[in-house]
This record gives C-alpha cells, structure tokens and sequence, in this order.
C-alpha cells in the first residue's frame, strides 16, 4: 500500500495550501469548485488534472486541459508516476509532491529544499516558509509573511498636474490621470462659471481642439431639450477669433440622441455655424458631447479646431465624453448645494419674520389691569429657568402666554415645541414625548426622536397637562427631576435640558382629590403659576382686539373695511365669549370675508348661546322675587335645566356647562338626577 503524500500549493506569488493525499481517495484539481483543491487560475481548466493510487505509486493523470500540464521540464500527456520532489505547473499555480513535509523545507549538503526550488521555478520574490510553518498533520499552511514597507509618498502625482510622466504611459492612461485630476478640481469649484473654467482648461490639455464651450439650461428648464435655450456658461478661443457659438440644429441633435458626435470637414454655415461674418472658415472639426445624468441632459460641451494640421480623433471624442460626465455630476452638486443654501437663506428669513410675527402676538394685546399682571408675570418668569404652569380657559391664549416666556428668557435663540396631551392616546404621547426605536411597536419602523429631545436646550410647552394619564406622569415627573429617560423599547439613558411649561383649563386641585392627577407632580408644575384671565373678566380690551383682528384679516384677504358700526360695537361689549379671544379671533374672520357692507354691523356677528365654562348666568331677580338659595341648589336646577334642554344628551350637556362627560356623571349621582326629577 503506498504511502501518505503531500501537495505544497503556491498561487502566484504566495504559498497557499497544504493539501495531504490519502491512499484510495482520489483527488481531483481545477477551478471547478466541486474539485478537491481549486485553483482561482484562468489558465486552469474546471477539471485540470486528476491524482490517485496506481499500482501502489501515486499517479497524475491529465484531464484533456486546455492548456495543459508541467511536471518538471516534461508536458504530461495521459498518466504520469510522481516522485517525490516533482513540481507541478499548472498556470501560474505550482504543486509541489512530497511524502514528508520535513523533506520540502529542508536541504541536505547545502543544496535548496524542493520548495525554494518551486519558488525559484516561478520566478518570484516571495520568501519561502519556515519548517516551523508546516504540520505534518494538518492539511493548511499558515502563511505569514512580514510587512514591508517599499515606496512612500506625501502626495499622489495623478493630482498633481505639471509632473514628468513617463514616456511609456500609454495615452489611455495620461487620459486617465488627467481625468482624474479633473474631476477632483471640479469637485471643489464654487459655482458654474468656475466649474465650466475648470472643465474647458482640462479639455485643452487633453484634447486637440483650439475652442470651445460649456452650455447649460436654466435650472428650471421644462420641455425638450432645443439648442437655443442653451445659456452660455463659459467660454475660450486659443486663436485670434472669439469663440463661435454652435447651431441649434447639432446641439437639439446631441442632446435629442444622447450621442457625443466628432464631425471632419465643416464648412456648412447653415448647420453647424463654422464661418464668421466675413465668410472665413472658422472650423475644420467639432466635437459635441451631451451633459447629462441619466435621463436629465443639462446641456452640453462644444470643441472644434480651426487649424488643419490640429485634428481631434476619436481619442479625443472619448475624453470629451468622460468629461461632460463629470461635469454632469458636478453641475448637478452645484445646484443642489445652491438649491440647499437658498432653502436655508429663505428658512431664516421666514424665520426671522415668525420671530417678528410671534413677538407681536406673545405681547398678549389689550391695556386693562388683568392684562398688565399677566405680563408682569411673564417677565418674571422669564428671568429664570423653573417651570411654569398657565391656567385658564380655552381660548385665552395660553400658548402665547409660554411664547412669551420662552422669547423673553435665555433660552430664546433655541426651539420652543409645544404638544397638545389630549390630542393623542397614552402610549402615542409617550412615543411622542420620549421617542421610540425602531421597532417598538407596530409600525416603528424607524427610530424617532421624542419633544424632549427636540427642544433640548430650549422650551418645551405641554397643553393640556391635566389629560395625560397616570402612568405617564411618573414618567414625566421623573423628566421634570432631572432623571435621564429611555426612548420606547430602548435601553439606552437619553439626559437632555428642558425647560417644561404646561397649561391647563382643568381644576387641577379637584383632579388631584379625585386621584386623576399626582399630588407630588402637581406641586413639581406648580412653581410659578400664571392666570390667565377670560375675555369677560377685561371687556375693555375687547374693541383693541377687535380692531387688531380686524387690519388683520384686511390684509389677508385684501379687503378695506372701516371698522365697526355703533351697534355691532354694542354686542361685542355685551357679549360673554364663551370660547375667549379665539371665539372672537374667528368670529372677525367670519365678518371680514362675509361683509357686504363698508363696516362690519351686528348682523355680520356669528354669536353662539354656550355657556360660559366658568360662570353661570342667572336672570337677575327683583327683590320681590328673591329666594336665598345654596350654590348646591343652583347648581342642581341648572344642571337639571341643561339635560331636559338637551333631552338628557350627556354629551352634549357637558359641552353646554363647560365640563368633561365623567364630571357630569358624578354630578348627576351627588345631586341624585333623572329624568323623573323635580326642578
């Protein structure tokens, strides 16, 4: 039975595998890769050579290979007996055969092992392995090889126009390189002009033309594409004449056909535009070449010679045509990075005028008594960084009241986001606070940063405070302590600045004794406290803020109202506004588009019936018709009066006396209602 034997494999240039041949398994060799041992070689056949047991002696045979098989000095044709020591060739793939690993890295009486010869046999510089790099019971070589540094350099030299190149460098490849630095220095160019400058100084380089042109469309460019919309961007002339521009014929058929063309011999005025006034031949060549991306052609690059003994080939048509492609992307940067920085410029501007616009109205309008204290209020508060809570009803302008706070404090040139809690569920306005990652839930599927995150050294105002459910309060409270939080299904600890102000037209104090708010969150919100009063409670500033809603919505709707007419002045007065200066706000609006008339008269007034949320109004009473009654029994037959209004509609009840369905629940169990009561 024969002995184990070895296959040492060299690739190329580097030893690459040990492969251990066991008797009576047949090995087969070549870049299929169901073989035994592939070689990534193209000279290699799929199935190359095949090696096996014959007879007790380890035998190669050929598998009819295209380019056949080496051992030695010999090509091997059908079976040939291996000895130990044969090198085979195949490709550029070395095989070495040996029964011990010992004998391939070892020599004896100063002569070189079997692997220094292989080496030798395939003309390289690689150094051979160390026996200490072998097992003879393994069926991998390791490898290693030392690092080398061979060549330094600071700058490469296919940037740097102006070098020696070598006179062996193919034209393709000057081409390349010039290319190369090309696009690099368009890359940094400031804008078109600079960029066209740039793209028509390499083309003279690097091709043999003496004139020539970047056009482009507006960016705005609508319809197909037509040679005279083509807009002049930069132009040269090497030669006494000015750069003459191309007809509208070639230039629609260039950028129609998305072609580059070289054209020889022009001479037709009428097509291409090659004389000048005096009839003298201006081009002998041109070239035209489309700048385009993809299915969006921008415009296009037009050379042409004017000496005969200067002609542009074919050669030259190629580079033109990898130029216009750059300058394609670099144009489409260039009004992209425009397009951004004017977007940005408009962005502050409208910026700038919200900030105007919203300093107007965070100067809460009006000169009455209730007014002066809530401004006094607010600027107080801005001085600091605690957190406010703003009650009132709504309407009033709670929002514009937190405006003012943040405007007006340090944190102004920050954001100021604002939330509405009642317009989302507990788990969306915990989403929407904290933010989630990515798949926190169903349809997560991006991460998202939460309000507070976003308003992270600024302002962040919560509407409607008194709406947000249990569970989120002790999250949040924890927030307003100053503890990091967790965005939805995360685990990593988020820390951010905030000031919180919060709002309300809730009775916090009943919603705390009812065990619908936290006790310890309340007293957290409630450091600065701001009242902001109703409409009725300042009935004098109603005709300032008539007027200022009235100019407001003449400028918007380009109407020239005067104002108001005697009685239409009454009713305002007289009227409670149950829905504040938002009611009014839109009950100008509502005139100002419907008026027919050069004043705004009673009758143009949309006024409701709605109670007021916090007053109830009761006829008032002679002094022979008086009964002292409890507030308990006032309220009992107006709640009692309200439901048989509304034929016991609890909902609509609720919206009548300005309170939430649950409390007129209660209401009704505490004073024992039905529809069988008594008034």
């Amino acid at each position: 039975m024969s002995q184990p034997a070895y296959l040492v494999i060299r690739e190329g240039t580097k030893w690459s595998d040990v492969f251990r041949l066991i008797p009576g398994q047949s090995v087969t060799v070549g870049r299929a890769p169901t073989c035994q041992i592939v070689l990534k070689d193209e000279r290699c056949s799929r199935n190359h050579v095949e090696v096996f047991v014959s007879s007790g002696q380890w035998t190669l045979r050929d598998l009819d290979s295209r380019n056949g098989t080496v051992v030695g000095d010999q090509m091997v044709h059908g079976d040939y007996t291996l000895k130990p020591g044969d090198i085979i060739r195949i490709g550029r793939t070395h095989l070495v055969f040996v029964h011990k690993l010992s004998d391939a890295f070892t020599s004896s009486g100063g002569g070189s092992s079997v692997v220094r010869r292989a080496a030798a046999a395939a003309a390289t510089v690689a150094p051979p392995l160390p026996p200490s790099a072998m097992d003879d019971d393994s069926n991998v070589l390791s490898a290693p090889e030392p690092t080398t540094i061979t060549h330094r350099r600071v700058k490469t030299k296919y940037l740097a126009p102006g070098e020696d190149e070598s006179s062996g460098i193919s034209r393709m490849g000057r081409a390349a390189a010039m290319l190369c630095r090309l696009a690099f220095e368009l890359a940094k160019a400031p804008d078109l002009a600079a960029m066209a400058d740039q793209a028509l100084g390499g083309l003279a380089e690097g091709t043999q033309t003496d004139a020539g042109a970047v056009l482009l469309f507006p960016p705005n460019h609508q319809g197909e594409p037509r040679g005279d919309d083509l807009e002049l961007i930069a132009s040269r002339s090497a030669t006494k004449h000015r750069y003459h521009r191309v007809s509208n014929f070639l230039a629609s058929t260039v950028m129609r056909e998305g072609e580059a063309v070289l054209a020889r011999n022009v001479f037709d005025d009428s097509t291409l535009g090659s004389r000048d006034s005096q009839g003298e031949i201006l081009a002998t060549s041109v070239i035209c070449a489309p700048i385009r991306r993809g299915a969006d052609v921008f415009g296009l690059i037009h050379l042409y010679s004017t000496d005969q003994a200067i002609v542009p080939d074919p050669e030259d048509l190629e580079f033109t045509l990898a130029v216009a492609d750059t300058v394609a992307v670099a144009v489409e940067n260039l009004r992209r990075r425009q397009e951004l920085a004017e977007n940005l410029t408009r962005v502050r501007t409208e910026n700038v005028e919200l900030r105007e616009r919203l300093g107007i109205r965070s100067d809460i309008i009006g000169r009455s008594a209730a007014i002066r204290q809530v401004t006094d209020e607010i600027g107080r508060a801005a001085a600091t960084n605690s957190t406010v809570l703003i009650r009132g009803e709504s309407g009033v302008g709670k929002e514009l009241v937190a405006r003012g706070v943040h405007f007006n404090s340090p944190r102004r040139d920050n954001v100021f986001v604002c939330l509405n809690c009642a317009a989302l569920s507990a788990d969306l306005l915990a989403s929407e606070l904290f933010g989630h990652e990515r798949g926190a839930f169903t349809g997560a599927t991006e991460r998202k940063i939460g309000k507070f995150e976003a308003a992270h050294k600024g302002t962040l105002m919560l509407d409607e405070i008194g709406e947000m459910s249990p569970g989120l309060q002790a999250k949040f409270l924890r927030v307003l302590e100053g503890h990091p939080f967790e965005r939805v299904g995360g685990s990593k600890p988020v820390k951010v600045d905030v000031r919180v102000i919060a709002a309300t037209n809730r009775n916090l104090e009943q919603d705390v004794a009812d065990g619908h708010f936290r006790r310890d969150l309340y007293f957290r919100l409630r450091v600065i406290e701001i009242v902001v009063p109703a409409l009725r409670k300042r009935q004098e500033d109603i005709p300032m803020l008539a007027d200022y809603f009235l100019q407001k919505f003449n400028a918007e709707t380009g109407r020239k109202l005067r104002g108001f007419t005697p009685e239409a002045k009454e009713q305002l007065l007289k009227y409670l506004w149950p829905g504040n200066v938002r009611e009014l706000k839109n009950v100008i609006e509502r005139a100002v588009v419907l008026c027919r008339g050069q004043e705004i008269g009673a009758e143009d007034l949309l006024l409701t019936k709605l109670a007021t949320a916090g007053d109830t109004e009761i006829p008032a009473a002679g002094p022979d018709t008086f009964a002292p009654v409890s507030l308990d029994d006032v309220e009992r037959r107006h709640i009692f009066n309200t439901l048989n209004h509304t034929g016991w509609n609890k909902s609509k009840t609720a919206a009548i006396l300005g309170i939430e369905r649950s409390t007129l629940d209660r209401k009704i169990r505490r004073y024992q209602l039905d529809d069988a009561s008594s008034g």
